[in-house]
Parts: C-alpha cells; structure tokens; sequence
C-alpha cells in the first residue's frame, strides 16, 4: 500500500512539474497573429473607418513587404565581421545604402498613404504603429523575465 502511495505521489510531482516548465516556456511568435494585432490596434487608435482601413492596409502591407526584404539583407552585415578593413570598409557601405533605401521607401509609401487619408490621419497611422511596437516588445520582455524566474 505504500509503495503505491509513494509511486501515485511521485507521479504527481512528475506531472506537475512537467506542467510548470511547460508554463515558463515563452509561446510561439505567430506572424499572422502579430499582424492581425497591428491591424486591428492602428484601426482603432487612427480611428480608420472600415472604407479607410480596407483602401489603407493592402498599400501598408506591401510597403512591410519590401521592409522585411531589406532587414533580411541588412541581418546579414551583423553575423560575421569582414576579415580585413576593405571588407569592413563595404559592409559598412552597404549597410548604409540599405538604410538609405529604407527610408526612400518610408517616403515613397507615406506619400501614397496620402492619397489614401488625411494628413491627420496619416499621423495617427504613424504614431499608432509605433505605439503597438513598444507596448508588444514592453510585453516580450516581461515574458522573458517571467521565464527566467
């Protein structure tokens, strides 16, 4: 009778604490969820109506689209360091000419984003996006702390 008593028992600390670490571990980053989140939050805080939104977010999404180009090839110059200084010198250089086209196209699609809104609504547009941004990593980084704890 003890013995299983002491087997039950000691297949319940099992559980459990397979269960706690399984509540430490961070959840998966979901794109679609993340966008379906930006989306929804910049509608709101803009205060775009549905005619707005529906005209807005497929000119916004394929700017993102050509964003997310440029910080994949920008990743890039931070992995390994060039092993001379000419190396250096053009990983420098393109970093800054892939910065540059990055701010071509913000310019490029806030300009469209004109033809779309009002200039006021533009703003809150811009100033929401940032908003979401820094409240969302607030959120990733007190789930981490949470998790190493």
């Amino acid at each position: 009778m003890s013995r299983r008593l002491f087997s039950l028992l000691w297949a319940l600390l099992f559980v459990l604490m397979a269960s706690a670490q399984q509540d430490k571990q961070p959840r998966r980053f979901s794109p679609e969820q993340f966008d379906a989140e930006l989306q929804k939050y910049i509608t709101q805080e803009a205060g775009l109506s549905c005619q707005e939104a529906a005209k807005f977010f497929p000119v916004y999404k394929e700017m993102l689209f050509k964003q997310r180009s440029l910080y994949m090839r920008q990743r890039q110059f931070g992995r390994t360091k060039p092993g001379d200084e000419e190396g250096c010198k053009k990983a420098v250089q393109e970093r800054d000419a892939v910065e540059l086209e990055q701010k071509r196209i913000l310019q490029h699609y806030h300009n469209k984003f004109f033809d779309l809104l009002p200039a006021s609504k533009v703003y809150d547009v811009l100033q929401a996006e940032d908003k979401f941004h820094r409240e969302k990593l607030r959120q990733w980084g007190h789930g981490m702390r949470q998790a190493k704890k």
